[in-house]
């Protein structure tokens, strides 16, 4: 393990999933399913995972025709209501293009709703349709974020608020409501390879969620490395510096059948939805093969193969969270479900067994 990886106790590595609610045509019938049945899917993915025993389910906000989550809180206060522990969280909010004194009362009310299950994982956001959609500049895209994230910090302390900013009007003597149930909003801030957010995220004492969605791992420890490092220079306590790992994912019974199975609804949604229009993917099924070997991050396998993954991985990083999102391009929900089933069942019981095993030694 890398000497600045602390791990986690077993006892408090989480297992979750997390969807963006795409809609994507069916790769073998060309068919869409409607963003009702959509939405319906979603929330029975996530009955499903706290009844299977999985610790937090997630849904990521898109302001375009072709995802059906653009509300995060709504989905989530449904959600909550067919769910008794699983905790829920954006993945993510969009935290540039969106007041953080509404997310903090969605979030709060989300809270109280859930017997106190709510998080936010806050983010910049790949895509950038919010911004012309609300009104701001991508030339403030980085300035944006940060002063919303102090703002949003500032907010999970402080019932009465006074604060003056650049982009939204003054706090004077402003009341913030309603408080949630929990003293404070668990509050995670997501990087896809920065390491100025990374160092951002350990100045500010919040969580870490990586996302790395292919590829090998071992290139995003530094950015572990740097958001341990800058915490604890601000004076952070070791073990409230957590990190999440994110990727895409699929598990079936063998490795033939998820990657049989997977790869079409794989191609489908990387050449249907991009950040940047007209940039094709061009992974022939032979080549996939590659992207999902040992040494990936992308976690398409057998439990075996997963439960193999998480653990290489959990040795560079010392993470106490894994989530994967598995609703992707169209995929039936039939096979979501199966997935969310082994995930459950056959991976994260081993998984946390390992990780015991090894912290005793």
């Amino acid at each position: 393990m890398s000497n600045e990886a602390t791990a986690a106790p077993a006892s408090d590595f989480e297992f979750g999933i997390y969807t963006l609610g795409d809609i994507v045509a069916d790769c073998h019938t060309g068919k869409k399913i409607s963003p009702k049945q959509r939405l319906d899917e979603v929330v029975a993915a996530a009955k499903l995972a706290d009844e299977a025993g999985l610790d937090v389910f997630g849904v990521g906000e898109h302001h375009r025709l072709d995802f059906v989550i653009s509300s995060v809180p709504v989905v989530l206060a449904a959600i909550s209501q067919v769910t008794n522990r699983i905790k829920l969280t954006s993945a993510t909010t969009v935290l540039s293009t969106i007041d953080p004194v509404r997310v903090f009362e969605d979030f709060a009310t989300l809270d109280l709703l859930s017997n106190g299950r709510a998080e936010i994982i806050a983010g910049r956001g790949a895509f950038v349709e919010s911004f012309p959609l609300f009104g701001y500049e991508l030339e403030d895209y980085h300035r944006l974020f940060s002063e919303n994230i102090n703002l949003l910090l500032e907010l999970n302390k402080h019932e009465v608020m006074n604060w003056e900013g650049s982009f939204r009007s003054s706090l004077k003597d402003s009341e913030i409501a309603p408080r949630p149930l929990q003293e404070n909003l668990p509050l995670w801030i997501g990087v896809g390879g920065s390491p100025e957010s990374a160092e951002k995220a350990g100045m500010l004492g919040t969580g870490m969620a990586i996302a790395i969605l292919s590829g090998s791992p071992e290139p995003f420890q530094e950015l572990a490395a740097t958001y341990r490092r800058a915490g604890i220079q601000a004076g952070h306590p070791p073990e409230d510096l957590k990190i999440a790992i994110t990727s895409h994912g699929y598990i079936a019974e063998t490795s033939q059948q998820a990657l049989d199975e997977y790869y079409p609804y794989y191609y489908s949604y990387r050449n249907s939805i991009s950040p940047k229009p007209g940039q094709e993917y061009k992974v022939s099924r032979e080549d996939f093969g590659q992207y999902v070997s040992a040494d990936n991050t992308m976690a398409v396998g057998s439990p075996q193969q997963i439960i193999e993954k998480i653990l290489y991985q959990h040795e560079l990083f010392g993470h106490s969270r894994f989530m994967t999102q598995l609703d992707i391009g169209g995929l039936p929900y039939a096979k979501v479900a199966k997935a969310i089933e082994l995930l459950a069942t056959e991976v994260a019981p081993v998984v946390r067994r390992e990780i015991a095993k090894k912290n005793s030694r």
